[in-house]
């Protein structure tokens, strides 16, 4: 029987495949790679408007779960293609549903920006 692997490096190696998939979305996926530069824009601005820890807090957990919807979102769409390589309703109607939830978040990151921002620029 092969020695079982200690807990603590099964975690390494769930770190260094969850760094993997970070990596391969933001090479291959353009909704990625969009997401991460406003995610990097707002950052700048973050800083240039100095805005206050719990603006910061409210920003970077909109930003983390945009990303991870979009990820969680690629990963259906995928899946999806691998089980029905040709058109299905079915098959789509699950990728819209995937699609809408990314959408409810980035509605709600573009207002959470909107509210931490605009009293500042104007």
């Amino acid at each position: 029987m092969p020695k079982k692997e200690s807990f603590l490096v099964n975690r390494i190696k769930s770190v260094g495949f969850a760094l993997r998939g970070a990596f391969l979305l933001i090479r291959t996926e353009a909704s990625i790679k969009i997401q991460v530069f406003i995610a990097v824009v707002m950052t700048i601005l973050g800083f240039y408007f100095d805005i206050t820890n719990t603006e910061w807090i409210l920003q970077i957990f909109a930003v983390a779960l945009v990303l991870g919807m979009e990820g969680m979102n690629t990963a259906a769409e995928k899946i999806a293609d691998f089980i029905q390589p040709e058109f299905d309703e079915k098959i789509g109607f699950i990728k819209d549903i995937a699609a809408g939830a990314v959408m409810f978040v980035s509605i709600a990151s573009i207002i959470i920006g909107l509210i931490i921002y605009v009293p500042k620029i104007f």
